[in-house]
């Protein structure tokens, strides 16, 4: 008898159908739970390609992997308007894990809340971090401990082929290694979605990154995409996903898979996926989700991007010819080939002595990723050789220096130095919190070299070492199992622990029908912000479930264009020099009108009173403060102005607000202020947030 994947092609060509459209026979075949804690629950792939087949009427054409998952979520496939980069979708999710790589699924209500990390600090060592952690934060665990069903991590438990997976963290597009669509959201959208609402996407265009070759000797997954930061920087991956696809991928582990796909998001993508492959295959075996496997190897056409389809735009990476990358200082798509950087370190007076290196962090902790680096370091110990820097590991349940959680000792704040990370951020201060650190990203594997060897001067495929006996070697490219031998190890049952820093939040007031009249500027940020500028991590994330708390890190990060320093602003009001969060405060206290911060806010903007950001560049941000976009005349505003925006009462999409600024010699000029905001997310201004809009459609 045929095999059965043979006898479904049959029948496709006898039918001259997509191949998508006989997958309900498929799924009829296989009846699988989401996850193993999710017994009951089901992958529904027949509803899936229900909707897919609608839309592939509609749309006449090839559909990309990124097209059969989506457009297979859609609340109403046969009025969804689809328009790559202008239209929203209205999506029903499959599952939702919210905050992190500790996770909770929900694949359908009732919800499950969430479970939490970020809450461990490197200081001592593992052990006395980890019992430090749990007195500190023994409220916190508590109340997750009570309110939490079950629990479990993304890639282990919870991603599977074409989930719809959404959550509040910027781990969650892991979940893309696996054939999965894994979006990090807001807290609104989060919240969104656990009352059932269907949760909108602004159609994404899509980046095509089409791999070839193989990835040989030094060079791994990590530098793929080292490469495409460089190729795309910080902000070119904004507003779209990228797909990667045949033939390089197959030279790619799983656990690589997690990397590039975790590192998408620095360089602003909403989310990476792959197609399926044995790479996939031998990880959801080892996971015990062999039911999926069975069907995706039955059905292989139905998980990857149909012949002939279009992508927005593509980028060809050749594995065989790509090098070890290095990307920094500063920022992660400043990428260059570890062969160059000490050249490039000379010429730029970085120090050249490498102070510390350290590996581990979400994206590069896997079971391959450390024994590659295992791998190096036994061949420095065969000749008697240790570390000429400070080397540091992490492990996986701990994000540590990755998000400032590092208590730093050895060198005093202010001095210039050199470190070397496998994360996957590297802005000023971001690790230490010293503005002077010159801090890199790399592949665990070089840093692992580089802390041999001590200096961003060497490099592996050429230099030699010189051993205790005075021979000089050279390290082999090391090599690794893609998974354990023997099966995962559950880990330490940490889940009753607890921390003293949660907050009731209190609703935000109604907009009061009247325009935004002389806004206070707060300050006026320069050069990039990003999130860890806005709202930096280290001691902070203690606070992430007391919003006053937490908001007292407000863009302490955001350097000011009046003085070039970080955290430290003339308030308008009182002439006085202080921290960002205590200017807004006192005029909060004040009543002194409301304020406006340029580049980015969070909700801790909102909660201390500032109703309107402006933007030169944008980063998506869900609640109701004002979003600009555009290439704004904001050289033309200073601190001392007051500004008014205008055209609120006929707020509408596509229909930009006036901004009059006035100088303080009373003239006035008046600026366009583009935004983004959909019907949606103007009925959220009007109510004063997404979850006062959830509260007034529940009544």
């Amino acid at each position: 008898m045929a095999p059965y994947g043979l006898l479904v092609t049959r029948l496709q060509k006898a039918l001259g159908v997509w191949p998508q459209s006989c997958a309900s026979v498929l799924c009829q075949r296989a009846k699988m739970a989401t996850s193993y804690f999710e017994a009951n629950e089901y992958i529904h792939y027949d509803l899936l390609e229900k909707n897919i087949n609608i839309v592939r009427k509609q749309l006449n054409r090839p559909l990309i992997l990124l097209e059969k998952i989506v457009y297979g979520h859609l609340d109403d496939p046969a009025s969804q308007e689809i328009e790559q980069g202008e239209t929203y979708l209205w999506l029903r999710w499959t599952a939702w894990p919210c905050c992190s790589s500790s996770a909770v699924g929900c694949p359908r209500w009732p919800y499950r809340p969430p479970s939490s990390d970020h809450l461990i600090d490197v200081h001592l060592g593992d052990e006395k971090d980890l019992h430090r952690a749990k007195d500190i934060n023994q409220e916190v665990y508590n109340f997750l401990a009570t309110a939490c069903v079950k629990y479990g991590i993304i890639l282990e438990n919870y991603a599977y082929l074409r989930v719809l997976l959404i959550g509040s963290d910027s781990h969650i597009p892991n979940g893309g290694s696996l054939g999965g669509i894994c979006i990090g959201v807001g807290g609104a959208d989060a919240v969104e979605i656990m009352t059932g609402i269907p949760w909108e996407l602004k159609c994404p265009k899509v980046i095509g990154m089409k791999l070839t070759g193989s990835l040989f000797s030094w060079t791994s997954p990590k530098d793929v995409i080292l490469k495409v930061a460089g190729i795309l920087m910080v902000k070119g991956g904004t507003g779209a996903i990228m797909e990667y696809h045949r033939p390089g991928v197959d030279s790619v582990s799983c656990a690589g898979m997690v990397t590039i796909c975790n590192i998408g998001a620095e360089i602003g993508a909403t989310t990476s996926v792959f197609p399926y492959n044995h790479r996939m295959k031998k990880y959801l075996s080892k996971t015990s989700r062999a039911d999926i496997v069975n069907l995706a190897d039955d059905s292989k056409d139905h998980w990857a991007p149909d012949p002939g389809c279009h992508y927005d735009q593509l980028i060809e990476i050749n594995l065989s010819e790509l090098k070890p990358h290095i990307n920094g200082p500063f920022t992660p798509d400043q990428a260059r080939p570890v062969a160059e950087v000490g050249k490039v370190a000379e010429k730029e007076e970085w120090p050249l002595d490498l102070q510390v290196g350290l590996i581990g962090s979400c994206n590069n902790s896997s079971y391959e990723d450390l024994e590659r680096s295992a791998a190096v370091a036994k061949q420095a110990l065969a000749h008697d050789l240790k570390c000429k820097s400070q080397f540091t590991v992490v492990p996986a349940n701990a994000c540590g220096p990755c998000i400032g959680h590092w208590g730093r000792k050895d060198i005093q704040k202010g001095k210039k130095n050199t470190i070397v990370t496998s994360y996957n951020r590297n802005f000023t201060g971001h690790s230490d919190t010293n503005p002077e650190t010159h801090a890199f990203v790399t592949s665990p594997e070089i840093v692992t070299v580089l802390a041999i060897a001590g200096t961003l001067k060497f490099n592996p495929e050429t230099d030699y070492l010189l051993g205790k006996d005075g021979k000089k070697f050279k390290l082999e490219a090391p090599d690794a199992d893609e998974l354990p031998q023997a099966e995962f190890d559950p880990g330490q049952d940490t889940y009753h622990p607890t921390s003293q820093h949660l907050q009731l939040l209190e609703p935000f007031d109604r907009w009061d029908g009247k325009d935004l009249e002389d806004l206070q500027i707060l300050i006026k940020v320069k050069g990039k912000c990003t999130t860890d500028h806005m709202s930096p991590a280290d001691p902070w994330l203690k606070f992430c479930g007391h919003l006053d708390n937490i908001s007292n890190n407000l863009l302490i990060g955001a350097v000011n264009t009046e003085n070039s320093q970080a955290n430290s602003l003339c308030s308008a009001v009182t002439q006085e020099f202080g921290p960002v969060p205590d200017t807004a405060r006192y005029c909060k206290k004040h009543g002194i009108g409301a304020r406006t911060g340029s580049m980015h806010a969070t909700l801790e903007l909102h909660h201390l009173w500032g109703p309107a950001i402006i933007t030169k560049s944008f980063a998506r941000i869900h609640e109701n403060n004002l979003k600009k976009q555009g290439q704004l005349r904001l050289n033309k505003v200073h601190p001392v102005d007051k500004l008014t925006i205008q055209g609120l009462k006929d707020f509408a999409p596509g229909k930009p607000l006036k901004c009059v600024i006035k100088h303080p010699d009373g003239t006035q000029e008046t600026i366009h202020l583009n935004h983004t905001f959909d019907d949606m997310q103007i009925k959220w201004f009007h109510a004063g947030s997404a979850l006062n809009r959830m509260k007034e459609l529940q009544q």
